[in-house]
């Protein structure tokens, strides 16, 4: 069996699990769910040594002691973005560096999987998929009608997967529900399976000044131990765009793996409680705390006692001098407070 190369990304403004994730400690590298890191777990989903090869890591020089201290994977390489340039680009430097007939599988590193062998089935027939040059996305099972994910509609079903029909932007509630009542639409979980060459092609052909200026900036990039550094004149050039826009929006090879496995993105205070064990009423704590008749609260402290009573639905965090107090409906807006924003 070929071997799969994990392309894994990691960085984050740490805005919108503010204020435990900050700027300079961004969710991936914070022990969120478990007692390890969401980029531990991610690390460790691609660890089978018969499935897997050594992963690639692509971060920016911010993140790079992070990723370096948490890092215990031997023939691992660090690409060290010269400025953030969103997905397509960033992926593309994976692409650029791996021979051409490497499957790569995409994984961001802030997400959460409780079925790990789900999640491994998956890739095995999102590979097979991309070894036939399908441009691969994995299709989340949706639990709920979901408003802040985009989804993926199946068309003609495929070995191990279907075509994709088209990728819709996040609905709005009405729709949402009418998605699910559907049941052709998956989320689009921002996990992609491609054969590097074939990725390479596909971004030439769609978007030719980004895969032209990626190829630049690895040639005339350099080497530094188990790091690579791409050039920064030619990475600078680039416009800045999601491999979603630039890709799997315009290609006509776009598939998709089917699968549940317990996924979700810690994109809010409300999808952290949700991923953790719950209490009988539903409550989720982390440090000193005292719940009076509360449902599906969660308290994360890192010192100071939390004491909360008759409330539902809301989440108290305590990270050193800042305290955050939202409604579960309201934490999708953490990223627009002063504090978030002016890290």
């Amino acid at each position: 069996m070929t071997k799969i190369h994990p392309v894994i990304m990691c960085g984050g403004s740490g805005t919108r699990l503010w204020p435990r994730s900050r700027k300079t400690m961004p969710k991936p590298f914070l022990p969120l769910v478990g007692d390890a890191t969401l980029f531990e777990e991610t690390l460790a989903r691609c660890s089978d040594a018969g499935q897997f090869a050594a992963p690639t890591i692509v971060t920016g020089a911010a993140h790079l002691a992070h990723v370096e201290a948490q890092l215990s994977h031997e023939g691992a390489r660090i690409v060290v973005e010269p400025e953030a340039k969103n997905t397509a680009a960033a992926i593309a430097l994976a692409a650029a560096l791996l021979p051409d007939d490497a499957v790569m599988l995409v994984c961001p590193s802030d997400h959460h999987i409780a079925d790990v062998p789900a999640f491994r089935a998956a890739a095995q027939a999102a590979a097979a998929l991309a070894r036939e040059d399908r441009m691969v996305a994995f299709g989340i099972t949706p639990t709920h009608p979901e408003t802040g994910y985009g989804y993926i509609l199946r068309d003609e079903e495929l070995a191990g997967g279907f075509a994709v029909e088209r990728f819709v932007e996040k609905p709005d509630l009405e729709r949402a529900s009418e998605f699910l009542a559907h049941g052709g639409y998956s989320w689009n979980g921002g996990i992609f399976a491609f054969r590097a060459g074939a990725f390479m092609a596909e971004l030439a052909r769609h978007r030719p000044a980004l895969a032209d200026a990626v190829r630049s900036a690895v040639a005339e990039g350099r080497e530094d131990g188990a790091r690579f550094h791409p050039a920064p004149e030619p990475f600078a050039q680039i416009v800045s765009e999601s491999v979603d826009y630039a890709v799997m929006e315009e290609t006509d090879r776009a598939a998709m793996v089917p699968v549940s496995m317990g996924w979700s993105d810690i994109g809010s205070w409300q999808s952290l409680r949700d991923a953790r064990l719950a209490d009988d009423g539903g409550n989720r704590v982390r440090g000193q705390a005292d719940l009076v008749d509360c449902r599906n609260v969660l308290v994360d402290s890192d010192g100071p006692r939390v004491s909360v009573i008759g409330l539902e639905d809301v989440a108290v965090v305590v990270d050193g001098d800042e305290v955050l107090v939202t409604t579960m409906a309201g934490s999708q807006k953490v990223g627009n407070l002063t504090g978030a924003k002016n890290q």
